[in-house]
């Protein structure tokens, strides 16, 4: 069982003002000539709207299984495929033109290990000239904050020997991200073989300048 199980429940109510990413990956789609993957899919959230929009197969990945029965129910009708897996043990059955990780999820990964683990096996799943997008955001002050998030209240605690962000939820599992900076982002696209195509400060494409509180990637494997 995964610790996301206990969250799938409410997820949707969580994230709902979530929606600021999904034109950026529905463009990119659009612009795949070959197979999209996105990993860490969740409860479909950005997958439904970018199969909707752009009518093209794509296929989910995610490691809950609560998360993608919900998923299931949400993509009826659409063409998207929902697999069970580990991103970190990723294996496709073709290359992929795109694989894209929504909603800063990258961040669930522990450390640079796992983080490297999955970069290696994204850049291992493209084909040549394929895309890899991601984000990630600046982590503000929010130890000890508590949060009603369109009525799921939680806790965020941070830990900074680990670069960690406890979020914490009455009757659910403790969710945890591990924050990385641009540096390490540079180096993991470094290590994996990829090359930055772009980065943008904000998912409207904004420049990328030393104020920007958001990393939005789209690399490209040679």
């Amino acid at each position: 069982m995964s610790e996301y199980d206990s969250w799938a429940p409410v997820y949707d109510d969580w994230a709902q003002d979530m929606t600021e990413d999904i034109p950026h990956y529905v463009e990119l789609a659009r612009e795949a000539d070959g197979p999209i993957v996105e990993l860490m899919v969740g409860t479909g959230r950005v997958a439904v709207e970018v199969a909707r929009a752009t009518g093209k197969p794509m296929l989910g990945i995610d490691a809950s299984a609560a998360m993608l029965e919900i998923a299931r129910g949400r993509s009826a009708g659409l063409p998207i495929e929902l697999r069970l897996g580990d991103v970190r043990e990723l294996e496709l059955d073709a290359p992929a033109a795109l694989i894209y990780v929504p909603a800063r999820s990258l961040l669930h990964l522990h450390g640079w290990h796992e983080k490297r683990q999955v970069f290696e096996r994204v850049a291992a799943s493209l084909r040549p000239g394929g895309r890899f997008a991601f984000s990630h955001t600046i982590a503000a002050r929010l130890d000890g904050t508590t949060q009603d998030q369109d009525g799921v209240v939680h806790t965020l605690r941070y830990v900074p020997a680990d670069s960690r962000i406890e979020i914490e939820r009455d009757g659910a599992e403790t969710i945890r991200l591990w924050w990385a900076t641009k540096s390490e982002w540079d180096g993991l696209i470094d290590v994996a073989g990829l090359e930055v195509e772009a980065l943008y400060g904000g998912f409207e494409r904004e420049p990328f300048d030393d104020d920007s509180l958001e990393f939005v990637y789209v690399t490209r494997k040679s």
